[in-house]
Protein backbone atom coordinates (compact mmCIF):
# COMPACT_ATOMS: atom_id res chain seq x y z
CA UNK A 1 0.00 0.00 0.00
CA UNK A 2 2.90 2.11 1.12
CA UNK A 3 4.65 1.49 -2.41
CA UNK A 4 1.54 2.47 -4.14
CA UNK A 5 1.19 5.60 -2.44
CA UNK A 6 4.73 6.75 -2.94
CA UNK A 7 4.76 5.78 -7.29
CA UNK A 8 1.22 7.52 -7.31
CA UNK A 9 3.22 11.07 -5.64
CA UNK A 10 5.69 10.43 -8.43
CA UNK A 11 3.21 10.30 -10.80
CA UNK A 12 1.11 13.53 -10.05
CA UNK A 13 4.72 15.68 -9.38
CA UNK A 14 5.23 14.36 -13.25
CA UNK A 15 2.25 15.35 -13.87
CA UNK A 16 2.86 19.15 -12.80
CA UNK A 17 5.27 21.74 -14.77
CA UNK A 18 7.47 22.04 -12.00
CA UNK A 19 8.82 18.29 -12.26
CA UNK A 20 12.42 18.99 -12.96
CA UNK A 21 12.47 19.66 -16.42
CA UNK A 22 12.35 22.33 -18.50
CA UNK A 23 9.39 23.61 -20.97
CA UNK A 24 9.18 21.83 -24.31
CA UNK A 25 10.21 24.09 -26.97
CA UNK A 26 7.77 22.70 -29.35
CA UNK A 27 4.64 23.96 -27.49
CA UNK A 28 5.53 26.12 -24.99
CA UNK A 29 5.06 28.92 -26.86
CA UNK A 30 2.39 27.79 -28.51
CA UNK A 31 -0.41 30.51 -28.24
CA UNK A 32 1.78 32.72 -29.62
CA UNK A 33 2.69 31.26 -32.83
CA UNK A 34 -0.74 31.39 -33.77
CA UNK A 35 -1.15 34.71 -32.93
CA UNK A 36 1.90 35.40 -34.58
CA UNK A 37 0.68 33.67 -37.58
CA UNK A 38 -2.19 35.91 -37.63
CA UNK A 39 -3.47 38.35 -40.50
CA UNK A 40 -5.02 41.94 -40.19
CA UNK A 41 -7.56 42.44 -38.69
CA UNK A 42 -7.49 39.47 -36.25
CA UNK A 43 -3.39 39.61 -35.48
CA UNK A 44 -2.12 42.14 -32.50
CA UNK A 45 1.01 43.34 -31.54
CA UNK A 46 3.61 41.06 -30.21
CA UNK A 47 5.79 42.24 -27.38
CA UNK A 48 9.14 40.34 -26.69
CA UNK A 49 11.34 42.26 -24.56
CA UNK A 50 15.19 41.24 -23.55
CA UNK A 51 16.11 42.31 -20.40
CA UNK A 52 19.97 42.10 -19.11
CA UNK A 53 23.81 43.47 -19.76
CA UNK A 54 25.75 44.58 -22.58
CA UNK A 55 25.41 42.09 -24.73
CA UNK A 56 21.68 42.00 -25.58
CA UNK A 57 22.07 46.31 -25.17
CA UNK A 58 24.28 45.31 -28.32
CA UNK A 59 27.50 46.40 -27.62
CA UNK A 60 30.55 45.66 -29.48
CA UNK A 61 33.96 47.06 -28.83
CA UNK A 62 33.26 49.55 -26.25
CA UNK A 63 31.76 52.28 -26.03
CA UNK A 64 30.41 51.44 -29.95
CA UNK A 65 26.95 49.86 -29.86
CA UNK A 66 25.81 47.63 -32.84
CA UNK A 67 21.83 47.30 -32.28
CA UNK A 68 21.31 46.37 -35.60
CA UNK A 69 24.00 42.85 -35.30
CA UNK A 70 22.79 41.98 -31.74
CA UNK A 71 20.53 39.19 -31.40
CA UNK A 72 17.63 40.76 -30.05
CA UNK A 73 17.19 42.23 -33.86
CA UNK A 74 18.63 39.34 -35.13
CA UNK A 75 15.90 37.46 -33.86
CA UNK A 76 13.24 40.03 -34.66
CA UNK A 77 14.74 39.74 -38.41
CA UNK A 78 14.09 36.20 -38.41
CA UNK A 79 11.01 36.28 -36.60
CA UNK A 80 9.61 38.19 -39.45
CA UNK A 81 10.80 35.81 -42.40
CA UNK A 82 8.41 33.28 -40.52
CA UNK A 83 5.61 35.69 -39.63
CA UNK A 84 5.70 38.46 -42.44
CA UNK A 85 2.18 39.31 -41.12
CA UNK A 86 3.07 39.54 -37.35
CA UNK A 87 3.19 43.20 -35.66
CA UNK A 88 6.26 42.82 -33.60
CA UNK A 89 7.83 44.88 -30.89
CA UNK A 90 11.26 43.79 -30.03
CA UNK A 91 12.11 46.04 -26.91
CA UNK A 92 15.38 45.67 -25.58
CA UNK A 93 15.48 46.75 -21.62
CA UNK A 94 19.59 46.19 -21.45
CA UNK A 95 22.19 48.40 -19.52
CA UNK A 96 25.88 47.98 -19.86
CA UNK A 97 27.41 46.74 -17.04
CA UNK A 98 24.60 45.95 -14.92
CA UNK A 99 24.00 42.70 -13.13
CA UNK A 100 20.98 40.56 -12.13
CA UNK A 101 20.24 42.13 -8.96
CA UNK A 102 20.19 45.42 -10.65
CA UNK A 103 18.19 44.19 -13.21
CA UNK A 104 15.70 42.90 -11.06
CA UNK A 105 15.28 46.20 -8.35
CA UNK A 106 14.13 47.87 -11.67
CA UNK A 107 11.89 44.57 -13.17
CA UNK A 108 8.68 46.02 -12.13
CA UNK A 109 8.88 49.61 -13.57
CA UNK A 110 10.94 49.13 -16.62
CA UNK A 111 10.22 46.11 -17.62
CA UNK A 112 6.73 44.37 -16.79
CA UNK A 113 5.46 48.20 -17.80
CA UNK A 114 5.94 46.94 -21.54
CA UNK A 115 3.23 44.40 -20.94
CA UNK A 116 5.66 41.72 -22.57
CA UNK A 117 4.33 38.03 -24.40
CA UNK A 118 7.84 36.43 -23.68
CA UNK A 119 10.52 37.76 -22.05
CA UNK A 120 14.05 36.58 -22.78
CA UNK A 121 16.90 37.25 -19.82
CA UNK A 122 20.45 37.30 -19.95
CA UNK A 123 22.64 38.12 -16.96
CA UNK A 124 25.35 35.44 -16.48
CA UNK A 125 28.37 37.68 -17.64
CA UNK A 126 27.98 40.31 -15.14
CA UNK A 127 26.38 38.16 -12.49
CA UNK A 128 30.20 36.59 -11.75
CA UNK A 129 30.58 40.17 -10.04
CA UNK A 130 28.01 39.19 -7.30
CA UNK A 131 28.72 35.35 -7.21
CA UNK A 132 25.63 32.39 -7.64
CA UNK A 133 24.18 32.93 -4.42
CA UNK A 134 23.12 36.45 -5.40
CA UNK A 135 22.58 35.53 -8.37
CA UNK A 136 20.19 33.38 -7.88
CA UNK A 137 18.14 34.94 -5.63
CA UNK A 138 18.02 38.03 -8.20
CA UNK A 139 17.04 35.61 -11.21
CA UNK A 140 13.97 33.92 -8.82
CA UNK A 141 12.03 37.09 -8.00
CA UNK A 142 12.51 38.27 -11.94
CA UNK A 143 10.96 34.98 -13.22
CA UNK A 144 9.03 34.70 -10.69
CA UNK A 145 7.20 38.26 -11.23
CA UNK A 146 7.28 37.76 -14.71
CA UNK A 147 4.95 34.05 -14.71
CA UNK A 148 2.66 36.13 -11.83
CA UNK A 149 1.54 38.10 -14.87
CA UNK A 150 0.99 35.02 -17.70
CA UNK A 151 4.61 36.19 -18.90
CA UNK A 152 6.68 33.49 -21.09
CA UNK A 153 9.90 33.51 -20.18
CA UNK A 154 13.05 32.07 -21.66
CA UNK A 155 16.38 32.58 -20.07
CA UNK A 156 19.85 32.17 -21.75
CA UNK A 157 22.95 30.72 -20.65
CA UNK A 158 26.14 33.27 -21.20
CA UNK A 159 28.16 34.14 -24.37
CA UNK A 160 31.91 33.29 -24.21
CA UNK A 161 33.99 35.31 -22.13
CA UNK A 162 37.86 35.39 -23.41
CA UNK A 163 39.48 35.92 -20.17
CA UNK A 164 37.52 32.21 -19.19
CA UNK A 165 38.02 29.04 -21.28
CA UNK A 166 35.21 27.78 -22.00
CA UNK A 167 36.52 24.06 -22.63
CA UNK A 168 38.02 23.85 -18.92
CA UNK A 169 35.86 22.38 -15.95
CA UNK A 170 34.27 24.41 -12.87
CA UNK A 171 34.73 27.89 -14.35
CA UNK A 172 32.85 30.45 -13.06
CA UNK A 173 30.90 30.92 -16.69
CA UNK A 174 30.22 26.94 -16.68
CA UNK A 175 28.40 27.35 -13.05
CA UNK A 176 26.37 30.32 -13.93
CA UNK A 177 25.08 28.29 -16.98
CA UNK A 178 24.67 25.36 -15.01
CA UNK A 179 22.21 27.40 -12.30
CA UNK A 180 20.80 29.05 -14.88
CA UNK A 181 19.85 25.38 -16.59
CA UNK A 182 18.47 24.28 -12.98
CA UNK A 183 16.14 27.66 -12.75
CA UNK A 184 14.54 26.83 -16.51
CA UNK A 185 13.89 22.92 -15.13
CA UNK A 186 12.64 24.22 -11.82
CA UNK A 187 10.79 26.26 -13.37
CA UNK A 188 9.61 24.59 -16.18
CA UNK A 189 10.48 27.96 -18.87
CA UNK A 190 12.60 27.94 -21.79
CA UNK A 191 16.05 27.89 -21.82
CA UNK A 192 18.20 28.63 -24.55
CA UNK A 193 21.50 27.32 -24.38
CA UNK A 194 24.05 30.15 -25.79
CA UNK A 195 27.32 28.91 -23.63
CA UNK A 196 26.57 25.21 -24.37
CA UNK A 197 26.47 26.18 -28.16
CA UNK A 198 29.45 28.09 -28.31
CA UNK A 199 31.55 25.29 -25.96
CA UNK A 200 30.11 22.73 -29.06
CA UNK A 201 31.92 25.20 -31.54
CA UNK A 202 35.11 24.95 -29.52
CA UNK A 203 35.06 21.20 -28.94
CA UNK A 204 34.89 20.93 -32.62
CA UNK A 205 37.77 22.92 -33.27
CA UNK A 206 36.98 26.35 -33.55
CA UNK A 207 38.77 29.80 -32.41
CA UNK A 208 35.93 31.21 -30.04
CA UNK A 209 37.52 34.44 -30.17
CA UNK A 210 36.42 34.68 -34.32
CA UNK A 211 33.22 34.89 -32.93
CA UNK A 212 34.28 38.35 -30.62
CA UNK A 213 34.57 41.92 -30.74
CA UNK A 214 36.54 42.24 -27.38
CA UNK A 215 36.97 39.83 -24.91
CA UNK A 216 33.46 40.02 -23.47
CA UNK A 217 31.46 41.10 -26.38
CA UNK A 218 29.87 39.11 -29.18
CA UNK A 219 30.73 39.69 -32.60
CA UNK A 220 27.68 39.63 -35.35
CA UNK A 221 28.71 36.39 -35.89
CA UNK A 222 28.58 35.54 -31.73
CA UNK A 223 25.12 37.20 -31.44
CA UNK A 224 23.83 35.04 -34.46
CA UNK A 225 24.76 32.00 -32.43
CA UNK A 226 22.60 33.32 -29.98
CA UNK A 227 19.71 34.14 -32.26
CA UNK A 228 20.04 31.02 -33.68
CA UNK A 229 19.09 29.48 -30.12
CA UNK A 230 16.88 31.36 -29.50
CA UNK A 231 14.68 31.21 -32.88
CA UNK A 232 13.56 27.90 -32.50
CA UNK A 233 11.40 28.50 -29.84
CA UNK A 234 9.01 30.36 -32.10
CA UNK A 235 8.92 28.21 -34.83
Amino acid sequence: MLRRIVLLSLALCCALPLCGQMADRAVYLDDLKVQLGARWPDNKTVNVVFHGHSVPAGYARTPVVNTLHAYPHLTLCGLKERYPNAVINVITTAIGGEQSEQGAARFEAEVLTHRPDVLLIDYALNDRTIGLERSEKAWRQMIEAALARGVKVILLTPTPDLSEDILAEGGRLAAHADLIRRLAAEYHVGLADVYKAFRARALAGENISLYMSQVNHPNALGHSVAAAEILPWFF
